[in-house]
């Protein structure tokens, strides 16, 4: 008997399907396409994820597919110039308890679909589901098939439908637009860093892929607009990247409010039914359990020692910068794609104005 249905069966579908079949429960997974696979380009897995990853015995594939980064280096977009950096070696290993990896989607979730179906974890497709009678954890499909379990588990992404069943509410365009793009990695690219490079209403981030056969590469700005002249005036690193960007196909940046509940009878949901995260900004596809306010003590950044205070001078010079530039006088706002920049009233002449972005906007994927 199946006792948890997840429906969809991408990266967080898979992964709570085989974090339920490891405690020994029976579970059936619904996807809706003909075929299992992962859309799009890198992602970067930070400790909160690599450390499930770990205690799953699933890391050392994952680590084997991707890429072991030194550092996560921010620069000016327009001049090139190093802002800030975050060493990501075993001071970092040691202070978040795991490493910060970067993969390609397919390849994460090729190593979860495999470990599913060890786990004995009943992988079917093409199975459309339109509703869940949550009192009795009944899922019906759209060709009349009825999968019931004791509880089902929704993860059928930023598109929910089952979502809707909690919330009646759609998703939002935030404004920004990213294109992405893979090609084989450059000889003189370093492969050691994750760069982003921080502009005035866009971003660009560069790191490598598969062991170092791929660049990855995604472009996000405020649309709508074509990509060349977003980031015209751009350094020489960003000129040469924007060309191997895919053009066929760009992705607008969609969110949602957070939900008060992500229970109803016996149906959850999960990864971005509940809590959608605008895709604007490298991250990993696991959901922090705190805000960084409410960190406990021991994981807080000090502030009077170490990196803290070189972080906060960062993001002083980049608010300088951004008034010099737009020749606005503001002096405090919220974070936007420029570090440390005034959202709500940087909006200098001849410029993209700086909007605010939404909740949870500069915490995506990339």
């Amino acid at each position: 008997m199946v006792e948890v249905v997840v429906v969809g069966g991408g990266i967080g579908g898979l992964a709570a399907a085989f974090a339920q079949a490891r405690a020994g429960r029976a579970v059936r997974v619904l996807e809706r396409s003909a075929e299992f696979g992962e859309v799009g380009a890198g992602l970067q897995l930070g400790p909160n994820a690599t450390r499930v990853l770990h205690r799953w015995g699933l890391l050392d594939q994952v680590i084997e597919k991707g890429v072991l980064p030194r550092r996560l280096v921010f620069r000016d977009a327009l001049t090139g110039e190093e802002l800030t950096h975050l060493d990501l070696g075993e001071g970092f290993r040691h202070r978040y308890g795991g490493p910060y990896v970067v993969a390609h989607r397919g390849d994460l979730h090729a190593v979860l679909l495999r470990a599913c179906a060890d786990a004995g974890v009943e992988l079917l497709n093409g199975r459309h589901v339109e509703r869940v009678d949550a009192g009795r954890a009944r899922a019906h499909c759209a060709d009349s098939e009825v999968h019931e379990g004791d509880v089902v588990v929704a993860a059928d992404g930023l598109q929910s439908v089952l979502r809707a069943q909690l919330v009646a509410d759609q998703p939002h365009d935030s404004g920004f637009v990213a294109y992405r793009g893979t090609r084989p990695l450059p000889e003189d690219f370093d492969v050691s860093d994750v760069v982003a490079y921080l502009g005035p209403g866009c971003h660009f981030v560069q790191y490598a892929l598969r062991g170092g056969e791929l660049l990855n590469q995604v472009a996000v700005f405020r649309g709508p607009g074509d990509l060349e002249p977003a980031f015209d005036g751009c350094c020489e690193a960003i000129g040469k990247g924007l060309p191997y960007l895919w053009r066929e196909r760009h992705w607008p940046m969609l969110d949602r409010p957070p939900t008060d509940t992500w229970v109803r009878g016996r149906l959850a949901l999960l990864g971005t039914p509940p809590t959608p995260c605008c895709s604007t900004w490298p991250r990993a596809p696991a959901r922090p359990s705190r805000t960084p306010t409410s960190w406990p003590s021991s994981r807080r950044p000090a502030t009077g020692t170490g990196r803290w205070p070189r972080t906060r001078r960062s993001a002083r010079r980049g608010r300088r910068a951004c008034r010099r530039r737009r020749g606005c006088g503001a002096t405090s706002g919220t974070w936007t794609a420029w570090p440390g920049c005034c959202a709500t009233s940087c909006s200098g002449p001849g410029t993209r104005p700086a909007t605010p972005t939404s909740t949870g906007c500069m915490a995506g994927e990339g």
